[in-house]
């Protein structure tokens, strides 16, 4: 495998990683799947089995929650050769949730996804994910800033649709 090559497979890898996120945060099944290839396995400690029926539990469970927002940090990913690599992400998770009392809560997860990504088809995905938890922390929701918030688009106008902003967002 040439320098090129090894750096398309990254960027693949890279690009299968922020489609999981995406897909978790916008409640959208199909693109959380494209990440996996099939017969991935995930390891997510709540649930160890099969990658697309995680995928189903997790859009179900993320409904119950206002928002979610997984920030990938650092991510390194090693090729092992013309169709395997594996790779190591630092995620930071957030989910916005309103107890039943009506109070609004902030968890935040701080955690590392362990990939072992391949080549399926030409597309590569991952093929067995491990998800590590480093630490979690609660805290009930401050004021909102300063700001005219209601201006800008809510997080909610696509969440659940599987699309991004609409034409609108852009003045179309």
């Amino acid at each position: 495998m040439d320098a090129l090559e090894r750096l398309l497979a990254v960027e693949q890898v890279r690009q299968a990683v922020l489609r999981y996120c995406r897909g978790v945060d916008r409640l959208d099944v199909a693109l959380m799947r494209s990440a996996y290839l099939p017969g991935a396995t995930d390891d997510h400690g709540v649930y160890v089995g099969d990658a697309a029926e995680f995928c189903e539990r997790v859009v179900g469970s993320h409904r119950g929650y206002d928002a979610t927002m997984h920030c990938v940090l650092n991510h390194a990913v090693e090729v092992d050769g013309r169709d395997s690599a594996r790779g190591e992400a630092y995620v930071v998770t957030y989910v916005l949730r309103t107890a039943p009392d009506g109070t609004r809560w902030r968890d935040t997860w701080w955690g590392r996804y362990v990939d072992r990504y391949a080549v399926h088809d030409g597309r590569w995905g991952i093929a067995h994910r491990v998800c590590v938890h480093e630490f979690t922390e609660s805290a009930p929701l401050g004021s909102p800033m300063d700001k005219p918030l209601e201006r800008f688009h809510q997080g909610c106008e696509d969440r659940g649709t599987g699309a991004l902003l609409g034409p609108a967002a852009f003045g179309a």
